[in-house]
């Protein structure tokens, strides 16, 4: 760029001395009409000159702007890689103190790096357009439960007083993008706690007509006018006050981003020395129906109902290792493979109810995978993608893509209990679950067998949901609730998922049911 600039100045240079030798006074064979051409000429070069030095100006700000972000990030990501390292060089050598301690340091670090990982993504998702949003039922209260949770040690920690501000009638679920609007809310939080130095933070949350009004405020040093403008910018370099807490510079940037491709709107105030007030306006409609079990669960021991199997595939062991601990204490029974040929193979001889399935795998790719899968066992196998291939990320569910989800490495154990759990409709049990309130009540955790006439049922429930045709839904409904009374249940829940519109819920509801009858 510099170079082709200084060319460009040099022969503009000698162009425009050229030209003024040309028109000048008293200079001979020049007309009136050359002159008033070369003069345009002259225009047009100067114009283009300074068009050059303002490009060169832009260009060499974000260079510099850039370079601030790479020298912020890499200080972000060495300093919880060095808590992970060395930890874990003291577990290995059995050095460790407090074994419990240095996991905890171990899982926060980690978070950090992939929030940081998350929030790049994120950014270049928005900016080509490739984020997707998910519609679930989130439980409002329990995530700004979450929030405060995760803030209040660091508030306190800091001197801070942090309270949260609800309404006394709440709605107990919203629909929404749990993870976006978690995201969302962590970004601004974090922000708060990092810029007050003394005080308050609060988060206030309003609800009217489905419209859902955050505000977190502080009393922190607040955003100066020269900031206050370019705030949500990326890579903007901001004020020596500013740029002196930790941070690369980003969460504002992704926050802005994802509240308006959630269709809402964000809004900021402050003074400097004074504080800041950042507003988020949100729709987040309340669903006609509830989730299955209003309970959350807090220590899960296991699940109600006949055995399931899970086949885990991915071509690194440690990762197969790592599912197979998770899921087995559970109940479950863990097949593992490690190349795809194997994967179809146990697939073939076992019948799995859900495959876990990595993308990147020598030979084969798992979406190779999951279409033999799927051309073999049509849907009577659930087939979750588990990769941290963020650039092929496909929801799935929709019957365009093979898969039924998509879960994104690295995950939050909970997060791939709700998608086991979502996609086998199977009940958690254990500590503060439905299922052992139930139980504690005298309740048996199995339903009575389903009898085997509702089977074709079931299937053309499957069919229908395929096509979106709701009066032939009904209709099998109605079948269903009139062959017997132990189908009665399982009616009235595909009902409530019918008046929902939770056609992959309905779905799962029949595929389940339908295994299940005998």
């Amino acid at each position: 760029m510099k170079g082709a600039l200084d060319s460009l100045r040099a022969w503009a240079s000698h162009a425009l001395s050229h030209a003024g030798r040309r028109i000048a006074p008293g200079s001979a064979g020049c007309t009136k009409s050359e002159r008033e051409a070369l003069m345009q000429e002259i225009a047009l070069l100067e114009r283009r000159c300074a068009d050059l030095e303002r490009a060169n100006t832009a260009a060499t700000a974000a260079n510099q702007a850039k370079s601030r972000f790479l020298a912020s990030a890499s200080h972000e990501i060495r300093s919880p890689l060095n808590s992970i390292y060395g930890y874990a060089q003291l577990l290995e050598r059995n050095e460790g103190r407090n074994a419990l301690q240095a996991a905890r340091i171990i899982r926060r670090s980690s978070e950090h790096l992939a929030s940081l990982v998350e929030g790049l993504l994120d950014l270049s998702h928005v900016e080509s357009g490739a984020l997707r949003l998910q519609r679930e039922v989130i439980r409002f209260p329990a995530l700004l439960e979450q929030v405060v949770d995760m803030f209040e040690p660091q508030a306190e920690a800091k001197g801070l007083h942090f309270r949260l501000e609800c309404p006394p009638k709440l709605p107990e679920f919203v629909r929404g993008d749990q993870k976006r609007l978690r995201q969302v809310l962590i970004n601004l939080v974090s922000n708060a706690i990092k810029f007050t130095d003394s005080g308050q933070v609060t988060l206030k949350v309003a609800y009217r007509n489905d419209l859902a009004i955050f505000e977190i405020a502080d009393t922190g040093i607040g955003i100066g006018p020269d900031d206050i403008d370019h705030i949500f910018d990326p890579f903007h370099s901001r004020s020596d006050e500013l740029a002196k807490r930790p941070g690369v510079g980003l969460g504002l940037s992704i926050t802005q981003a994802l509240v308006q491709v959630m269709g809402g709107e964000i809004r900021v105030e402050s003074r400097l020395g004074e504080g800041s007030r950042f507003t988020v306006r949100l729709m987040l409609s309340q669903p006609q129906s509830h989730p299955a079990d209003t309970t959350p669960t807090t220590v899960i021991t296991g699940y109600s109902g006949r055995r399931r199997t899970i086949l885990v595939v991915d071509d690194d062991e440690a990762q197969r290792s790592l599912l197979a601990s998770l899921l087995e204490p559970l109940g479950f029974t863990v097949l593992t493979a490690g190349d795809a040929d194997s994967a179809v193979a146990i697939a073939g001889e076992s019948g799995p109810d859900l495959v876990l399935l990595d993308i990147t795998m020598p030979g084969r790719t798992g979406w190779d995978v999951a279409d033999a899968l799927r051309q073999a066992h049509g849907t009577t196998i659930r087939i979750v993608m588990l990769s941290a291939n963020a650039h092929e990320h496909h929801p799935g569910g929709d019957g365009d893509m093979p898969n039924d989800m998509f879960l994104l490495k690295p995950f939050e154990f909970s997060n791939l209990l709700d998608v086991i759990s979502a996609q086998l409709w199977i009940e958690w049990t254990g500590s503060g679950s439905s299922a052992a309130g139930r139980a504690a009540e005298g309740v048996p955790d199995v339903r009575p067998p389903l009898p085997a006439a509702t089977r074709p049922h079931f299937a053309e429930i499957e069919r229908l949901v395929r096509t979106g045709h709701v009066r032939g839904i009904e209709s099998q409904i109605d079948a269903i609730a009139a062959s017997h009374p132990a189908a009665l249940p399982v009616a009235q829940e595909m009902r409530a998922c019918l008046d929902a519109f939770d056609l992959k819920a309905l779905a799962a509801i029949a595929r389940t049911s339908q295994n299940d009858a005998v």
